[in-house]
C-alpha cells in the first residue's frame, strides 16, 4: 500500500530536527508542544519507524530519520527558493545574497569569489557576515544564508543534508616585512626557526599542515598570537609584529594593500575555500553564477 506522506506533519518533523526539540519548534510555530507530539506521532506512524531516539528528554534521530531529515532539508529549502523567486519577480527588485564567511578565510579571497555574483544583469543586494563556521552552518540551516564560504568541514556535514562545493586551491605562502624578508630569505628554511610567528585559527586545515610542514624541516618558529580575523593578522604582521601565511592567489593584493613582501611559497601546503548550500543545486541566480564561475 502506497504511503500518502502528510507534508504538513513532516514540515513539523523537520522543524524539530532542526531545533533539536519539540518544545522549541513549539516556539517557532506557536503550537502547543502536545499538539505537535501528536502530530509527530501520526508521521511516524504513516511511515512505519520512528524518527527520534527519545533519551532523558533529550531527541536524537534515527538511521531512518537522518535519511527522512535529509530529504526534508532538500524539499523546504527548494520550497523557499521558489517562494523567494516569486517574491522577487513580483517585486522586480534587487536580488538579494546573504553569504556566512569564516572568519579564517581571508577577505581578498572572499571577494573574489563572490565578485561573480555582483556582476549580473539584474541589481544584487549583498549581505555579508564573518563568524565561526559551526555558527554559520546554525544559521545555513536556519535559512538567515544562502550559502557559506569555510576553509574547514565539520566532520558530520553529510548527516546534516548540507553540501560542500569545492571552489579555490591555492598554496600558502609566508609574508613578513621588508626588513624581516632580507634577514631571513638567504637562510630558507633554517632561518624560520624560533621566528616570531602569527597564527590563524590553530584547527584550519591548511594551519595545520603548515605546522606539519614545519616539524618535517625540524623547524620550531614562536607562536607569539592566534588571531582568526584575517585582515587583523595582516595589520599585526605589517607592523613586524610576526610572519603570517596567506593564500599565493592574493600575494599582489597583500604585499601592495598591507606593505609587506613574500617570503617563500610552502610547497605542499594548500587553502581550500568551499561553498556550503542547503540543496546540491541551488536555483538561486545569484548563487549560481557564483559557483559556475569558480568550477570552471
Amino acid at each position: 500500500m502506497p504511503i500518502k506522506l502528510n507534508m504538513k506533519h513532516l514540515h513539523y518533523f523537520w522543524l524539530i530536527a532542526r531545533e533539536g526539540s519539540i518544545a522549541k519548534a513549539s516556539d517557532l510555530l506557536d503550537l502547543a508542544p502536545q499538539t505537535l507530539s501528536g502530530q509527530l506521532s501520526a508521521l511516524e506512524q504513516s511511515l512505519g519507524y520512528r524518527l527520534f531516539r527519545r533519551e532523558n528528554r533529550k531527541l536524537s534521530l534515527t538511521e531512518k530519520g537522518q535519511w527522512v531529515f535529509h530529504y526534508a532539508e532538500q524539499i523546504f529549502a527548494l520550497a523557499e527558493e521558489l517562494e523567494g523567486g516569486i517574491k522577487d519577480k513580483a517585486l522586480q527588485g534587487p536580488l538579494r545574497l546573504s553569504v556566512g564567511i569564516a572568519a579564517s578565510i581571508h577577505k581578498l579571497i572572499a571577494y573574489q569569489l563572490l565578485e561573480p555574483a555582483t556582476r549580473l544583469d539584474r541589481p544584487t543586494h549583498l549581505h555579508c557576515q564573518s563568524g565561526q563556521v559551526s555558527d554559520l552552518i546554525r544559521d545555513l540551516k536556519r535559512r538567515q544564508f544562502d550559502l557559506i564560504l569555510t576553509d574547514q568541514l565539520p566532520e558530520d556535514l553529510s548527516s546534516q543534508g548540507i553540501t560542500a562545493h569545492p571552489l579555490l586551491s591555492t598554496p600558502i605562502a609566508l609574508f613578513a616585512t621588508r626588513e624581516q624578508v632580507a634577514r631571513l630569505k638567504p637562510g630558507l628554511p633554517q632561518s624560520l626557526h624560533a621566528e616570531p610567528l602569527l597564527a590563524t585559527s590553530f584547527n584550519t586545515p591548511y594551519f595545520q599542515d603548515l605546522v606539519l610542514w614545519f616539524q618535517k624541516h625540524r623547524i620550531t618558529p614562536e607562536f607569539v598570537a592566534e588571531i582568526d580575523d584575517s585582515a587583523l593578522i595582516k595589520v599585526f604582521g605589517s607592523q613586524g609584529k610576526g610572519i603570517f601565511a596567506a593564500p599565493e592567489a592574493i600575494c599582489d593584493e597583500v604585499c601592495r594593500q598591507y606593505q609587506v613582501e613574500l617570503l617563500t611559497t610552502i610547497e605542499g601546503v594548500e587553502d581550500t575555500i568551499m561553498a556550503l548550500t542547503r540543496i546540491p543545486n541551488p536555483q538561486h541566480l545569484a548563487v549560481k553564477a557564483l559557483l559556475n564561475k569558480t568550477s570552471k
